[in-house]
């Protein structure tokens, strides 16, 4: 029988002859085999196809025949076409990219699955799984995980509602009991303001307020400082820098968070292994994108907000609803990842609104708010017998998840109510109490929680009193309460520094702003053209022009640094909340970072205005003149940060900051000369007026204007006025960034 079919192989005429090669030698090793003898008897054709690895749940332990599946494929369509004397006609038939195995069909033998499997095993790590998902060739290689019990008991929640006459409190949560171990996916659900982030957060030591009650424990210890650089957070909005890639921002990530002990060669390397666990090598040299700039696909901004917390290998992960705005297929795939990290010894806990039947089978253990109480908490695989058991059953095949949000909204269309419930129905008369001959929401609602407690509540507190199995030397190591930063401040300021030139470039360099400051500087040189300064009235309308300078680059710097604080809030306080880095690093980086950019555009506008104006033709003079608009550039962005980070509302900084740049340019010396005594001291304050003394003290050391009544000296006291508004503005908006809360 091998030498008929040897005979037909040689008659092939296709692409393929090497695939055809490795079939023969499959059917050539399988014959071999005493256990297979008979198994290629049969006459026929037949398909063979092998799916995909699942994982199995609950124990994670089927993964030893991971490497003999046999996964998607994206060949192209084969076809061979075999000679006529073969009277079963067609021998293969194809193996297209569409299908969800691989096919193929042969006359006159059938082979079973698992053999082919078997004899030629294929690996999850050679072959791509999916083009949208990309290819994940190879694991994470980190140092172990540190295993993190996690417990909570009786844990409450309070605000504060501050009205214009009254305070009033307003409880969030009421008693959440709880625990999730290594290795398990903690799914917490409800509806829209249950209190699922809320819980999040108080779990992911978010929030330390004293209005928290109850208790949450890791190891059996109480939260620390220690557990940030253990702990990785993704918060519900995807939070990242617009303009970097896909590899410079993990790589970024990895320089900062990674321990010190690492290489630079090592951390890079790590960012690499995040890139291909999560299937992201395709798009790794594309820019995030944002409102407006194009970029990835929502499902790779999801995941590469994953990796941002995965390549510090924590030990717990929280995510609050990485499925929102994704599709089926997308957030199915980034519950698989969540479920791979977990089987690393990782503990996950995960926020989900309303996911799919298959997404929801693959949660270990569910929690189910309504109104900030408990309404269940146990194993998913469990949770639609807990609630039949109570008399809550759905009349028609439905999403189990949709069946829990309905329970938990108090909505009773298509399912069973309770005969207890029933019975109050007849029996009551309160519309309260009832709607439209069925239970209110209000009445199920507190039948739920009343069975919870009554049936489940009190073994599960039991279950916490049991000790955790781990050594006393890993629960001391959650106790600590000393930092670690995984760079040295100067390290921090120079990767924090370049990342800022990289990110803002764009924005600096962009043709809009390059045309509005060349534009503005063309026109004034045509309106000052070739001015004369040996007459008065000429020498006046120089004047008029030095007074503009000073005004527009006092102006442009403020408008433009008051949205750096404000525009950058929500990455600030990621990154606080992780300690990523010092806030003094992230500072000095951010406001040094701003000025190579910010002092290109004013020296391309002076060389434009100064000699098309006939300004004094001296190359000391235009020296002084850059110097010193420079210095006017530097304060007045030391005022725009000084608002914007005393607000961090951008309307409100912009209302401010249009009322103060108006009031200096008002008092700077040129539209009035005499001021009021009780309102002098403005002057002193504003840079406008010591940028335009100083630059009529460079352009006519050696003459008097008409219509100025100063003295005409070396510019020391304004040079030393504006020095003290470029570190004394900074040192405001310092310390309004320190007073900052980090979970505002």
């Amino acid at each position: 029988m091998m030498e008929k079919v040897n005979s037909t192989l040689s008659l092939a005429r296709t692409k393929s002859d090497q695939l055809v090669e490795n079939m023969a030698a499959a059917m050539a090793s399988m014959k071999s085999s005493p256990s297979d003898s008979g198994a290629h008897a049969s006459e026929g054709s037949a398909t063979l196809s092998r799916k995909s690895s699942r994982r199995m749940s609950p124990g994670r332990s089927s993964r030893q025949n991971y490497n003999t599946h046999i996964r998607k494929t994206r060949s192209a369509q084969l076809k061979i076409d075999f000679d006529n004397d073969v009277s079963s006609g067609a021998a293969l038939s194809r193996a297209s990219s569409a299908s969800l195995g691989l096919s193929f069909s042969f006359s006159g033998f059938n082979m079973p699955p698992e053999d082919i499997a078997d004899s030629k095993p294929f690996s999850d790590d050679d072959i791509p799984e999916d083009v949208e998902a990309g290819t994940r060739k190879r694991r994470i290689e980190a140092e172990p995980t540190l295993p993190i019990y996690l417990k909570f008991r009786d844990v409450t929640y309070k605000v504060v509602l501050k009205g214009v006459t009254t305070t009033q409190e307003k409880e969030i949560l009421h008693g959440i009991t709880g625990s999730v171990n290594p290795g398990e996916v903690l799914a917490l659900m409800g509806p829209s303001g249950s209190g699922k982030t809320t819980l999040l957060n108080l779990l992911g030591g978010r929030l330390t307020q004293p209005a928290q009650g109850g208790s949450v424990t890791y190891n059996d210890q109480p939260y620390s400082k220690f557990l940030k650089s253990r702990i990785g957070f993704v918060t519900q909005d995807d939070v990242l820098f617009p303009h970097l890639t896909v590899r410079e921002t993990l790589t970024y990530a990895a320089y900062l968070r990674l321990p010190k002990m690492l290489t630079k060669q090592q951390k890079e390397q790590r960012a690499m292994d995040v890139i291909c666990e999560l299937g992201l090598e395709r798009c790794q040299d594309t820019m995030i994108g944002g409102s407006f700039v194009r970029g990835v696909s929502g499902g790779e901004r999801k995941r590469v907000c994953i990796g941002n917390e995965i390549i510090i290998n924590p030990s717990l992960l929280f995510l609050d609803e990485p499925t929102s705005g994704l599709d089926s297929t997308t957030a199915l795939r980034t519950i698989q990842i969540l479920q791979d990290i977990a089987e690393a010894g990782k503990t996950v806990i995960t926020t989900i609104h309303q996911p799919s039947s298959r997404l929801f089978h693959k949660f270990d253990k569910l929690i189910l708010l309504g109104k900030g109480n408990l309404l269940y908490y146990g194993k998913a695989s469990e949770v639609m017998s807990y609630f039949s058991s109570i008399g809550c059953s759905p009349l028609i095949s439905m999403n189990p998840a949709e069946f829990l949000l309905d329970l938990a909204n108090g909505n009773t269309i298509d399912v069973t109510v309770p005969s207890e419930l029933e019975d109050k129905v007849q029996t009551c008369n309160s519309e309260s109490e009832t709607t439209n001959g069925k239970p209110s929401p209000v009445v199920i609602h507190d039948y739920l929680v009343e069975k919870y407690e009554s049936r489940v509540a009190k073994k599960e507190k039991k279950k916490l009193m049991a000790p955790i199995p781990i050594d006393e030397e890993f629960k001391m190591k959650i106790s600590s309460v000393k930092r670690e930063w995984g760079a040295s401040w100067w390290q921090q300021y120079s990767i924090l520094f370049r990342r800022g030139i990289k990110e803002r470039r764009h924005d600096y360099f962009s043709w809009l702003r390059i045309t509005q400051v060349l534009a503005t500087a063309v026109i004034l040189g045509l309106l000052w053209w070739q001015s004369d300064n040996t007459t008065p009235k000429g020498l006046q309308d120089q004047a008029g022009l030095l007074f503009f300078i000073a005004v527009f680059w006092g102006f442009f710097p403020v408008f433009t640094a008051i949205f750096a604080f404000p525009q950058e809030r929500a990455m600030l306080l990621k990154e606080r909340a992780a300690d990523m880095y010092r806030l003094s690093a992230y500072f000095l980086a951010r406001t040094t970072s701003d000025l190579p950019l910010d002092l290109v555009l004013p020296l391309l506008f002076l060389l434009v205005v100064y000699f098309m104006a006939g300004l004094r033709l001296d190359a000391g003079t235009f020296f002084y003149t850059l110097l010193t608009v420079f210095l006017c550039i530097v304060a007045a962005q030391g005022l725009g940060l000084a608002i914007g980070a005393s607000l961090m509302d951008i309307k409100k900084a912009t209302t401010l900051g249009s009322v103060t740049v108006m009031t200096f340019m008002l008092a700077g010396g040129f539209f009035v000369q005499k001021v009021p005594i009780f309102i002098y001291w403005i002057r002193y304050l504003s840079f406008n007026y010591h940028t335009y003394r100083l630059l009529l003290k460079i352009q006519y050391e050696h003459q008097n204007l008409p219509t100025s009544r100063m003295k005409f000296d070396n510019g020391l006291e304004e040079i030393g006025a504006l020095i003290a508004m470029v570190f004394g503005y900074r040192l405001l908006a310092y310390v309004f960034l320190r007073r900052m809360p980090l979970n505002s």
